[in-house]
């Protein structure tokens, strides 16, 4: 199966690519927009649809888009955004034991406290360290050994829908080593943690340069 990375890079001077880029249900809605019609309920899933808002980098502020399919980019309104597609398939088929890769994620940080807290299933944000123990966890468990961790606290995403949620986000960078390949592999195609509506839980890796 063909996984496709779509790379938006939003020209300034769109006023809707500025409005999506300010409002988490916007984005949403115009990520959503861009797979097939009549994909029924869980259509992000299906679709494989992960997204992340990155404003770092050298080609600059950009939006990555993952999907299991390809998308559909002349639904989007007229000088939108500079358009780049990539099939990430002959990388995720690449990946073996003891690779040393770069990753990055923009995560969820989140859990649900136990039934021994005094708020049993409360959902509570991570930031610091707490956080980082979270993504360590998180790593460890979808097949990574980290060797290196750079966090960044991000403002929280916000959905305006009717629960009006908050989702804690922090962006980790840094370098790991692939502890079991098909793990990772299925880390990629589905996203880590909570949020994945909302711009979080797309992991991106790149080999290390030999």
């Amino acid at each position: 199966m063909t996984t496709w990375l779509t790379r938006i890079v939003p020209e300034p001077r769109s006023h809707a690519a500025q409005r999506d880029l300010r409002d988490a249900e916007a984005l949403h809605k115009r990520v959503m927009s861009l797979v097939p019609d009549g994909l029924g309920d869980q259509a992000r899933a299906k679709a494989g649809v992960l997204y992340r808002y990155d404003e770092t980098g050298t080609v600059g502020p950009h939006l990555l888009i993952q999907t299991g399919m390809p998308i559909d980019t002349t639904r989007l309104p007229q000088q939108y955004g500079s358009l780049a597609v990539r099939d990430l398939t002959p990388l995720l088929d690449a990946l073996n034991t003891n690779m040393g890769i770069r990753y990055r994620i923009i995560a969820n940080t989140a859990k649900r406290l136990g039934r021994n807290s005094d708020r049993p299933g409360k959902l509570v944000s991570l930031r610091g360290p707490e956080a980082d123990q979270w993504w360590h966890a998180r790593a460890e468990g979808n097949g990574l050994i980290l060797k290196t961790l750079i966090s960044t606290s991000l403002p929280d995403v916000r959905s305006k829908g009717k629960d009006g949620v908050r989702h804690a986000a922090t962006r980790f960078d840094g370098i790991a080593l692939i502890k079991d390949p098909e793990l990772v592999r299925q880390a990629v195609l589905k996203g880590i943690g909570r949020g994945k509506a909302y711009g979080c839980g797309l992991l991106s890796i790149a080999p290390l340069a030999t």
